[in-house]
């Protein structure tokens, strides 16, 4: 895994040098050129790569109604038709309140949770002019509620049990009408954990990409690894009541992998994901299925924006 991730790393370096060369290089062609700044759009189909949010924005007066769907695990054979017996889903409304600055809201059956988050873009790639940034930088916040019944109803619980939160920070590049990749460091905090042992703040680095096939459809890979503490040097707690390194040991990296295919106002998005839940603190924290395994869920994703207060 160490060796994708720091073969993520080097291809990053290497296209983001090709592409700085050749913005000098056309830098160098039109030096006489009045230059005028110009603001980079469509990096991204979708708000969201799959799961995670991508540094796509929907526009100022957009609404964007989305479906998320998928289905139970493909090994569990003919007499569960390969998962399509079982489904799980969210829906969601996100709203662009500003160009660069979208709410949204979703309601999860997983763990019958509401999330909510802001997403804002104080630098957008762009090239020429004055200020020009050759990438874009995305802030993203919000949280989740959890509705399910206490497991233990006698004993005191506290409303704020239920509350999750997540913090993201996106930096990405679109490098032409092809590609795109963004990374995303991301923080989970949760407030309620199984033993007082347990970390209630878990780190992830998310990369995520498109490579546009065809004028409408594209191949998407969105993946999150998960930092161990290990990896910050923290002392696991190997006792039989189960430390970090239990916690940890039970979290597998979410990996989703798909097509989004435009037809129109709809944005249809076909995957295959080892991750159940569909907001950040459920796919993050909670996936525990294995890609080899054959533990894969088949989905997909249906996008679909209206105009809100103006023609």
């Amino acid at each position: 895994m160490k060796k994708i991730i720091a073969l993520i790393s080097i291809a990053w370096i290497l296209m983001a040098q090709i592409a700085h060369a050749q913005d000098d290089l056309l830098a160098l062609v039109n030096k006489n050129e009045p230059a005028e700044k110009q603001y980079i759009n469509n990096a991204f189909k979708s708000s969201r790569v799959i799961n995670g949010h991508s540094m796509e924005f929907i526009g100022k007066g957009i609404m964007d109604f989305r479906i998320l769907h998928r289905f139970g695990e493909i090994n569990t054979g003919i007499n569960n038709l390969y998962g399509l017996d079982q489904a799980n889903m969210r829906i969601g409304f996100d709203y662009g309140l500003t160009k660069d600055l979208t709410v949204g809201f979703g309601r999860s059956n997983v763990n019958k949770e509401w999330d909510g988050f802001i997403k804002y873009r104080p630098i957008q790639q762009s090239t020429g002019g004055k200020g020009a940034s050759p990438v874009s930088l995305i802030l993203v916040t919000g949280m989740t509620l959890s509705t399910t019944p206490w497991a233990d109803p006698s004993r005191k619980n506290f409303f704020s049990s239920r509350l999750n939160f997540y913090n993201q920070i996106i930096i990405g590049r679109k490098f032409s009408e092809r590609f795109s990749l963004q990374l995303s460091p991301t923080h989970v905090h949760l407030n309620l954990v199984p033993y007082n042992i347990y970390s209630n703040d878990i780190f992830a680095m998310g990369v995520g990409s498109r490579l546009k096939l065809t004028k409408r459809t594209a191949f998407v890979v969105d993946y999150h690894y998960i930092i161990k503490p290990n990896m910050f040097n923290f002392e696991d707690d190997d006792d039989d009541s189960g430390g970090q390194s239990a916690q940890f040991n039970n979290m597998l990296n979410p990996l989703s992998i798909g097509f989004d295919i435009e037809t129109g106002g709809h944005v249809f998005q076909l995957h295959f994901s080892n991750s159940t839940g569909m907001n950040e603190k459920a796919f993050i924290t909670n996936t525990t299925k294995s890609w080899g395994k054959g533990e894969i869920r088949f989905g997909f994703n249906l996008s679909r924006v209206f105009a809100v207060g103006r023609k």
